[in-house]
């Protein structure tokens, strides 16, 4: 039998808008995997993806739009679990997008990105069902995009990707998660505490995932990790990046010694300037 292409079945995939369809196509793509059926032979055009196939629902809107909801009500517990099933969701996509658009990488890293893609996709279902015992769906809440954004963003080079979004954007989920935790505990939201335990332990294997390609393509490009990771963020990083750091998780995700020590620095930096503005309301 013929095998499939992979990077032709994963961009069909990334492409899906219908939530359970997306869900089912990456499972087949898992077993397929398993079964030895694809050929990496790199397609004679690689689409850049503005847009990557989601459903109608929910409205895109800009962050500085998105209402504020105090996460002690009903609402705002509704609208936190939301916002994570819209990260997870966005980070199938993000996961199907590496695969797709990088092909000429070691098959390591396509297994690698298909095994983080099946992962956010659990989170993602454990998330949405939990939103709908919250009497909720996803979809019913705007949300923005600026994951994909910087997904897209990233699209020419897989070593801005790397560090951009693994190491960055979805670092900092290792960072705000710990916060999330004791505000659903004080809830008694206990399966929202589950789930966050679970996605935490999978997102620092994630983020490994991605300093470990970060770091084999700057060794293939004779690069400094440490300062490349630097200059990339001052070239392309549009947000404010500032502590607290979840500087046990960060190690545990391949960050290494001078990299926890700028960001310590910068933590202080942050926890002084907070200070300051305390000081002066």
């Amino acid at each position: 039998m013929a095998k499939l292409n992979i990077f032709t079945t994963v961009y069909e995939c990334l492409m899906t808008q219908e939530l359970d369809a997306k869900v089912q196509k990456l499972q087949a793509l898992q077993e397929l995997w398993s079964e030895d059926a694809f050929e990496f032979t790199p397609t004679a055009e690689i689409h850049r993806v503005p847009d990557a196939g989601r459903p109608e629902l929910p409205i895109l809107v800009s962050p500085k739009d998105l209402p504020k909801r105090r996460l002690g009500s009903k609402e705002g517990q509704v609208a936190l679990m939301h916002s994570i099933a819209h990260i997870e969701f966005n980070a199938v996509n993000l996961a199907l997008d590496a695969i797709y658009r990088f092909q000429t990488m070691p098959r390591a890293y396509y297994q690698d990105w298909l095994g983080v893609a099946g992962e956010e996709s659990y989170h993602f279902q454990m998330v949405r069902e939990h939103l709908y015992h919250l009497g909720a769906e996803y979809g019913d809440l705007t949300a923005h995009n600026g994951l994909w954004l910087t997904t897209y963003e990233t699209d020419h080079d897989p070593l801005v990707r790397m560090a951009l979004v693994p190491r960055t954007l979805e670092a900092r989920g290792l960072d705000v998660t710990p916060p999330m935790l004791q505000k659903l505990r004080a809830i008694g939201d206990k399966r929202g505490v589950e789930i966050l335990k679970i996605l935490l332990r999978d997102e620092i294997g994630h983020v490994e995932v991605g300093t470990r390609w970060f770091r084999y393509l700057c060794a293939e490009r004779g690069l400094n990790p440490f300062n490349t990771f630097k200059e990339i963020l001052e070239n392309y990083y549009h947000g404010d990046l500032r502590g607290p750091f979840n500087i046990e998780a960060r190690i545990a995700a391949g960050f290494c010694e001078d990299e926890i020590a700028w960001l310590t620095s910068i933590e202080s930096q942050s926890a002084k300037a907070v200070a300051a503005n305390k000081a002066n309301a």
